[in-house]
Order: C-alpha cells, then structure tokens, then sequence
C-alpha cells in the first residue's frame, strides 16, 4: 500500500514543510509557499526506485588550480553587440543563462535574431513548447532570419529534447520557455516548482557536460520576477532581464547576475516591424525629444557599467490642498527623492511640504547611482521656481545631509560623453574641478560646493 503525503515548496528558498504557513519560516518571505501534488510514497517495507543521479558518467576526481587548465577562447560572439556587452563578451562554453521578461517584450524575437548574426560555425537548436514549428518559421521570415545551422524543435519532455540535444550536437541551445517543460518521472504538471527545477536541472546538467551553451527563457509573475522556484535564479550562470513598456519602442536588457562578467552594463535595442535593432548611442536618442525652454528639467549622466548615457531627470511640483503631499518617482529612488527634498527645504527654506512632487528619468532609464542628487536638486528647484536649466548645462555630484555637494566616481566618463553631444557647461563638485580644467576646449567647468550654488546656476 502507498500513504499519500503532501508538502509545501517555498518559491524563493526552496525550503519544504510540512503544513501551510503565511510566512517562510526557512527565509522569512510572506505568501511563497505552495502545495506540492500529491506524491505517493511506498510504505516500510516496499522496496524504492533508485533516484536518478545527474552527477557526470566519469568518477569524480580533485584537481590542484595550478594544474587547471582552459582554453583561451572560452567564449562564443552572439554577432549582436548589445547582448555581447550585457553578457561580459559573448556566450561562454558551457555556460545556462535565464533571460526573462513581461509577455511581449521580444525575448523571442531577440533570440531568433541571435540564430542569424551569431558565429557562422556554430550549430543552433531553438526548442519551443509555446510555438508550433510553422509559427517559429513565420516569425523568422518577418525578422530576415534563414541559416541552414538553425534547427528548430517543437518538444515539451525533457527527457526527448535532451536525447535530441545529443544527437544534433549544437553549439547552442534555446529552450523556450522552461516553464513549459516536463519531466515525466514527476506526476506535476509543467510549470509547478517541481517540473521547473527538474528540467533546469537536466538542462544545466547537459551543459557542462558537452560545453553546450543554453538559453532558457522565464516567464515572469505578477511582481515583475521570474516565475518558478527562486532557486532557479541559482543554479543558471547569469540572469538577464528584458525591460521595457511594450507601448514604447525602446527596450533594455539588463543583467542582475553573470558568474563570467558585470552586472551593470545595459543593452539597448528599439523594437520595429522587422524585429530588434541595437542602438549603439543611446545618449543622443535620450535627447532627440527633450524639451527647451521649460522649468523641471536638467541633463544627467548615468553610468551603466562602462557606458556614461546622458537622459534627463524631469521634476514637477503642484500645490496641493490636502494635509499630506503627494511624492512620486519612476526610475529615481523614492527614499532618495525624500531625502533631497528634505535637504532643501531644511537648508534653503524651500517649502516643498505644501507641493506634490514628481520626479521621472525620461527613456525608461533608472537613476540608482548618487551622482544624479545634484541634477535632481536643480531639477526640483527649478520646477518651485519655474526658472529653466541652461540647455547646454550638465549637473554631476552627490548631496549631502550639510546641503555639500560630494565628487562622485567615473567623472571623466560623463564629461567626455557630455562634451562629445555638445554640452558647453558643466557644474562639478568643487574639487574635482581642478582634476579637469585644460583638458577639455570649449567645455566650462563650474564648481558648486553646496545646494546655494545651484540657486546660482539659475541666476536666483
């Protein structure tokens, strides 16, 4: 006889329990526990199945690292810059990575134009379970895709799309979405924690075996992150995440983990009729609408990694006639907006309590570093104020609780980038002025050592 035993799976840790609570006792993450189905488990006595092992075939052995060796050409070009960049250099032999993103936003579309433009040696399998194999091949006529080392397969069980794996033997494999693979060995249905884990399982496991390097692609949850176990995030190399509003063009990709590179560099493409395109410059795009001429805008230099992208930090501030303001803040920290505001309402008397206050970084970009504080501040005051920013005046520097405005990292970086799109004038901290003067023709340096000096910037 079988007993009949029931479990609960955190989605975020992985812990399991035996009775439902409202809270993770394991992480302490609220609502993350899910039932698992119901697995019949043989009782005392009967003898159990062997568990599969996905250890390698070969006995396991130690190696000293100076006796480690690899080959110096441990990574694969996509042939598309922006994925190149996000991901340290290209595709690393052996490696998983997760892309995920909101329904729509072109993960398909970016990983069938990566069939076509990656190395012309390299072998393809793109596996889909969404898709029917025509769809697939619609898809690839609208974006101009057609090689003949692409194959495409139209699988849900992963024990199937690994022996098919083997035999075709690519360079790189795409599974599409994980989310929908199963294994038959789990009574669940694909989807469930289980069913994800297992095939990522299977998936990882193939890859470092033979150096096949696979691209699974996530669905994501209502909160905007991967669906499935959180574990999921773990066991693959690198997680990129495709961001955008699908009412817009523009899209970013962004990685938040890469075991073989950085985490801050950004990719930008624009998405048309005839699939993505990269933008190599995104600074000048940020600024083809920006506005002249009107109060609550300042120019901003955010670092992406390596790369300076110049956008604009808007400021809106309307009197309000309830007791309690309103504050609101897309691609700027609401903690920091709280902050500055208060700074400038304690040290230049500014009355912002009896404003509601906007605050928006235009192209969809996030302002996370504290080097825009200062381009804020001066964007705010000059919304209160309704006095216009210079056009060609850029804005670089932190803000302290004094009201000093603090040097910040990477200056250099942002003032070339600064200067290369036209910008005459340039407010630094006051002593990273001296590190820049005469290096730079027709570009004039203003230093600013606390917020009064931002109140000048715009003859108050």
């Amino acid at each position: 006889m079988f007993k009949m035993k029931s479990s609960f799976l955190c989605t975020n840790c992985g812990n399991i329990t035996s009775k439902w609570f409202g809270r993770c006792p394991e992480c302490g993450e609220w609502n993350t526990l899910e039932e698992q189905e119901q697995i019949p488990q043989p009782a005392k006595g009967i003898k159990q199945n062997k568990v599969k092992s996905f250890a390698p075939a070969e006995s396991s052995k130690a190696f000293k690292i100076r006796d480690i060796t690899y080959s110096n050409n441990l990574r694969i070009s996509t042939g598309i810059g922006e994925l190149d960049r996000v991901l340290g250099g290209g595709l690393v032999e052996g490696s998983v990575v997760l892309i995920s993103g909101e329904p729509g936003i072109g993960k398909s579309t970016l990983l069938l134009q990566l069939c076509q433009s990656i190395d012309a040696s390299a072998t393809l399998l793109y596996v889909t379970g969404e898709e029917s194999v025509s769809q697939i091949k619609l898809r690839a006529d609208r974006v101009g895709v057609d090689s003949e080392r692409l194959f495409v397969l139209n699988e849900t069980n992963i024990g199937r799309i690994i022996a098919e794996i083997k035999a075709v033997n690519p360079a790189v494999a795409i599974v599409d979405s994980i989310q929908t693979m199963f294994d038959e060995d789990y009574p669940s249905a694909p989807g469930t924690v289980t069913q994800v884990k297992q095939s990522a399982l299977h998936l990882i496991n193939i890859a470092k075996e033979s150096g096949i390097s696979i691209i699974l692609v996530g669905h994501v949850n209502k909160d905007g992150a991967v669906a499935g176990p959180k574990v999921l995030e773990h066991m693959v190399d690198a997680v990129l995440y495709f961001e955008g509003d699908k009412q817009q063009t523009y899209r970013i990709l962004r990685a938040v983990k890469n075991r073989y590179g950085s985490t801050n560099e950004i990719g930008v493409f624009e998405m048309g009729d005839a699939g993505l395109r990269e933008i190599e410059n995104p600074s000048e795009l940020m600024l083809e609408q920006r506005p002249k001429g009107v109060s609550g805008n300042c120019a901003v230099c955010i670092l992406e990694g390596t790369r300076p992208i110049i956008s604009d930090i808007q400021a809106l501030s309307t009197p309000t006639v309830f007791p309690s303001p309103r504050r609101m803040a897309s691609g700027f920290d609401y903690n920091r907006l709280s902050l500055l505001l208060a700074v400038l309402e304690k040290r230049l008397g500014l009355r912002f309590s009896t404003q509601d206050i906007y605050i928006n970084v235009a192209g969809g970009l996030k302002a996370d570093d504290t080097s825009c504080d200062a381009a804020a501040s001066l964007a705010l005051i000059s919304s209160l104020k309704d006095a216009p920013v210079p056009e060609n005046l850029m804005v670089i520097g932190e803000v302290g609780l004094s009201g000093e405005i603090r040097s910040v990292f990477g200056i250099e970086q942002r003032i070339n980038e600064a200067a290369r799109l036209g910008f005459t004038q340039i407010a630094l901290p006051f002593k990273a002025v001296g590190k820049c003067k005469g290096k730079y023709s027709g570009v004039e340096f203003i230093p600013v050592r606390s917020v009064f000096d931002l109140l000048k910037l715009l003859g108050i």
